[in-house]
């Protein structure tokens, strides 16, 4: 059908009237949709936030549970598949969903199932399914692998997959579409409806929301038999082994996997809403001075509170959890009015999360310090401002957090952009203007992960079985997997089977076995209890439990027959009591007994250790820790790198610049250069008896921390002596003993780096070692959770670095090894954007030997400065005057 509804449909008299008792009229993309969902067929909306994006997923759903449709089998059947990423959203589309349902005297039932639900109610819910179930990808896994869940899904009508923007592009997008594959084949009448905001490529989601239709290819003839792993063979050629050639293929079938032009693609009508009102942005341009380098931001305090106190209701966005608890402590300082303002993140306990979310809805607080765990469709509608704390990395991210304020698609959103260094002030312009132009940016499609397929592999084990080749057919159906071939499919099912050729000794790594019927099933009960312990695509660091502790009786004296603990770290004894929330281990590890530090809005003082739980006390000092986290940092997207690139560049685009940062930027100019957008520049000085490169190219920290350790190998090569790196999301720097100006710079940062250097450093890196242990846990090989335990980070960490160490010894193109080194290509070493940015600068680096420091080092220089200074013993006021002394030198004239 059309993109656009015929002009004779319209709603059933019920939900008309229900609309009109609102004074609503149902917008066009809301009627589109529903006839296409009604018509049977799978639709993706694409519709600005305050769309009614939520309400026009359900409504044919809900049209036809009003006609009560019988289930063949003649139980109650699951009509609708409601798939969030966020189990926020999951309940906040509840609570809505629920009002037109009451009020139009609807007999549908909704439930929500997440990690936090009962098992009681889970158990019930495999029973006697609600008409509607609101989950997450990670449900979806276990539902999955769970006994006669071809059963349960067969009478399934919908499947609505919210903000699927926010999930496509990664491994939890993976894991979800094999996912969804698996319901395409159990209930072939069902249809997919994907949710979305904006986004750069419709159709490539559109491609990625497309499992219906069967893959026709068949696979080379088939045995029966899953081959041993191949020692010492090649990789075939769609999953390779360099992570150069990784990061460089094209993701279109042709290339061996992935999403490419989607024009072929006619399962998925595309439905876009019209109309919607430009945001209204502001910088803020704070009276202190503008710090060069660091994210706290804690000079915009004051006018940040002056904002929230303005607002009806702000929600004040920061990009990492450590930034989040330093802010809400700084504000709850400047706090004079006593205003309700409340911290949300990830780590929080549960119940703290719900108590905020809850006071958000009923409209009590006056501002909220937040992550990305509030950055999605939820609707809050007291958020009259969004407050974004340092540059939004992505003009789509920011588009989306706007999108929180007013949450209505014809009322322009408010939000206050709070650079937190100069160079976030042309990050947040350059976002600015790409928002208003309409220009949005997005990660691309990605090939299949293979531990993810491996995990998928053995959910399907643990459930009803598989037979080989049907399917490899339907994991096929999956865009992330279109082009897999059937080798690499076998080499991941053995793997699963036996572990590979290095590990087939080892009966641990046995997890499923064929049976005579064909069917591979999983080995044992425990294997299937572990497997679903560990279900999910998100390795996070290993978390311990931070529990408010009292103290009790004396020393060795129990009371109320309550187990007590004693730890190390203090000689009373001491009971471990209300949970705060997770903190990563690496984290507590840093501690001593008595630090303090800073966790859920509070300063706690560290007791010591009892298994997984953190017993701490409250505090109160000038100085507490602030928890660092390995997840949650967002890297600066290449779409918003080009502009910014191109706004230093252009001396038109300086005007509406703050008068520091112009002058900056024509000190800049008279003592080095401003390279062209499609120039690298490179400087090189000597400082303080040591020698400095320092480079430009805007790609985001971890690409250049990857360029940092490639260039110092190749220094040292040519004798420079290198001692060190440091990279910002902005630029390089690299300190030797010897003049690096000398160097041949085309040479130096030639692409070839990329091949042999690369895989030498590889070969050695811990890097290597931490992304192959993400993909271990991920494909199951090795487990964190087991049945009546639990590993610690370290025992976890061993047992990867042990099998890592065996594998490369043994089977160096193991599937393992191949999976790692494909999620290297993007993940902590962002070889691709690395890659790309080494072919574009080919031939065109701008050297300039310098006597003393440029301005633009500056930033960068101060985060040297930071490296090598022992915070200990070392007061601010030193810090302040060896920052001065770099700022002197640069900007003297």
């Amino acid at each position: 059908m059309p993109d656009a509804a015929r002009p004779d449909f319209s709603l059933p008299d019920r939900f008309s009237d229900w609309f009109a008792s609102r004074n609503w009229v149902p917008r066009k993309h809301q009627l589109d949709l529903t006839e296409t969902a009604l018509a049977g067929d799978s639709a993706l909306l694409i519709a600005p936030t305050g769309g009614g994006k939520t309400l026009a997923g359900f409504m044919a759903s809900l049209i036809e549970l009003s006609q009560r449709p019988k289930s063949n089998s003649g139980r109650p059947a699951l009509h609708t598949l409601y798939i969030s990423p966020l189990k926020a959203l999951a309940t906040d589309v509840e609570r809505n969903l629920n009002t037109p349902v009451a009020e139009m005297g609807l007999d549908v039932r909704i439930e929500t199932r997440t990690g936090d639900t009962p098992q009681s109610k889970r158990q019930r819910q495999r029973s006697n399914p609600p008409d509607i179930l609101l989950t997450t990808p990670e449900q979806l896994a276990l539902f999955l692998a769970s006994d006669h869940a071809d059963e349960f899904f067969s009478d399934l009508k919908c499947v609505i997959i919210d903000e699927i923007h926010a999930i496509a592009a990664s491994k939890r997008g993976d894991l979800l579409s094999l996912g969804l594959a698996t319901l395409a084949e159990w209930a072939p009448a069902c249809r997919f409806i994907g949710l979305s905001a904006t986004v750069r490529d419709p159709d490539q989601l559109a491609g990625w929301l497309d499992v219906r239709q069967a893959v026709q290819e068949l696979p080379p003839p088939f045995t029966g038999e899953v081959p041993e792993g191949r020692r010492g063979q090649a990789a075939d050629a769609t999953h390779e082994i360099s992570p150069l050639r990784a990061a460089s293929r094209p993701t279109s079938p042709a290339g061996g996997g992935g999403v490419g032009a989607t024009s072929a693609k006619k399962g998925v009508h595309l439905v876009h809403a019209e109309g919607g009102t430009s945001a209204n942005i502001d910088i803020l341009v704070s009276r202190e001075r503008i710090p060069w380098s660091g994210h706290s931001g804690r000079f915009a305090v004051p006018e940040v509170y002056e904002a929230i106190k303005e607002a009806e209701m702000a929600l004040v966005f920061v990009n990492t959890r450590s930034q989040a608890e330093m802010l809400f402590q700084e504000l709850w300082r400047a706090n004079e009015d006593a205003l309700p303002i409340a911290l949300h993140h990830g780590s929080l306990a549960r119940e703290q999360r719900r108590k905020v979310e809850a006071a958000m809805a009923a409209g009590v607080l006056k501002g909220v310090v937040c992550t990305s765990t509030l950055d999605l469709g939820i609707d809050w509608g007291g958020v009259d401002l969004v407050i974004q704390m340092g540059a939004p990395k992505g003009a789509a991210r920011l588009i989306q957090r706007i999108g929180r304020a007013n949450h209505r698609m014809d009322e322009a959103s408010r939000a206050l952009l709070v650079p937190t260094n100069r160079f976030e002030i042309l990050e947040c312009r350059a976002a600015e203007a790409a928002v208003e132009a309409g220009e949005i940016d997005g990660e691309p499609m990605r090939l299949g992960a293979l531990d993810v397929l491996a995990q998928h592999i053995m959910g399907r084990a643990c459930g009803v079985g598989f037979e080989l080749e049907p399917l490899f057919n339907e994991i096929r159906r999956a865009a992330p997997y279109e082009g897999l071939d059937w080798e690499t499919y076998e080499r991941v099912v053995d793997l699963v089977a036996t572990g590979g050729y290095a590990l087939k000794t080892y009966d641990r790594f046995k997890r499923i076995v064929r049976g005579r019927d064909g069917i591979w099933r999983v080995r044992t009960a425990r294997d299937a209890q572990q497997h679903r312990m560990n279900v999910g695509a998100i390795v996070e660091a290993q978390l311990m439990n931070v529990r408010l502790t009292s103290f009790v009786g004396k020393v060795g004296e129990a009371s109320g027959g309550e187990e007590l603990k004693k730890v190390r770290g203090d000689q009373r004894t001491m009971r471990a009591g209300r949970k705060l929330g997770e903190i990563e281990e690496y984290f507590i590890s840093t501690l001593t007994p008595g630090d303090t530090f800073l966790f859920a809005g509070e300063i706690l003082r560290f007791l010591g250790v009892s298994e997984l739980d953190v017993l701490v006390t409250r505090a109160k000092t000038d100085k507490p820790a602030i928890p660092t986290y390995n997840g949650g940092k967002f890297p600066l997207t290449t779409f918003l790198a080009d502009r910014v690139r191109h706004m230093i560049h252009d001396p038109d685009q300086w005007s509406g610049l703050p008068d520091q940062v112009r002058e900056w930027f024509e000190i800049q100019r008279e003592k080095s250069e401003i390279p062209p957008p499609d120039h690298l520049l490179v400087e090189t000085f000597p400082r303080a008896g040591r020698h400095y490169l320092v480079t430009y190219p805007f790609e985001g920290r971890l690409a250049h921390q990857t360029l940092g350790m490639l260039l110092t190998r190749r220094l040292e090569r040519a004798g420079a002596k290198p001692l060190g790196f440091v990279a910002s999301e902005y630029a390089m720097a690299i300190w030797a003993m010897e003049d690096m100006g000398s160097v041949d710079m085309d040479g130096l940062f030639h692409p070839d780096m990329l091949g042999d250097d690369l895989e030498e450093w590889l070969d050695e890196s811990p890097l290597m070692k931490r992304t192959f242990a993400q993909c271990a846990q991920t494909s199951g090989v090795i487990a964190r959770r087991l049945p009546g335990k639990e590993k610690t980070g370290r025992q976890v960490t061993f047992s990867t670095d042990l099998i890592y160490d065996v594998l490369r010894s043994h089977e160096p193109d193991h599937i393992l090894l191949q999976a790692a080194r494909q999620d290297a290509a993007t993940g902590l070493l962002d070889i691709r954007r690395l890659s790309d940015m080494l072919t574009r600068i080919r031939g065109k680096i701008d050297h300039r030997p310098l006597m003393k420091i440029s301005p633009f080092a500056v930033p960068v220089m101060l985060e040297v400065g930071r490296e090598r200074v022992n915070a200990e013993g070392v007061t601010d006021a030193i810090l302040r005057e060896a920052e001065m002394d770099i700022i002197q030198e640069a900007m003297g004239r």
